[in-house]
């Protein structure tokens, strides 16, 4: 799994909410919602964002491997 798939996964838990739960809070469809959480390399970055923007993050570039 990768780091944003953890970190989006993690925190839905913390928030109490189930995956059906989030999809419809943050508009975004189930099917994605799974792809993304168990870490489907190929997803919409845009997508990706507007779940990561659930809480208060989004994805920017970086340095593989970096932290």
């Amino acid at each position: 799994m990768n780091p944003i798939s953890e970190y989006i996964k993690k925190s839905r838990k913390e928030a109490g909410l189930t995956q059906e739960e989030f999809a419809l809070r943050s508009g975004i469809g189930l099917r994605f919602i799974r792809d993304l959480e168990q870490g489907k390399e190929t997803v919409r970055m845009d997508k990706v964002n507007i779940a990561l923007s659930m809480f208060g993050m989004e994805a920017v570039p970086g340095r593989k491997g970096s932290k």
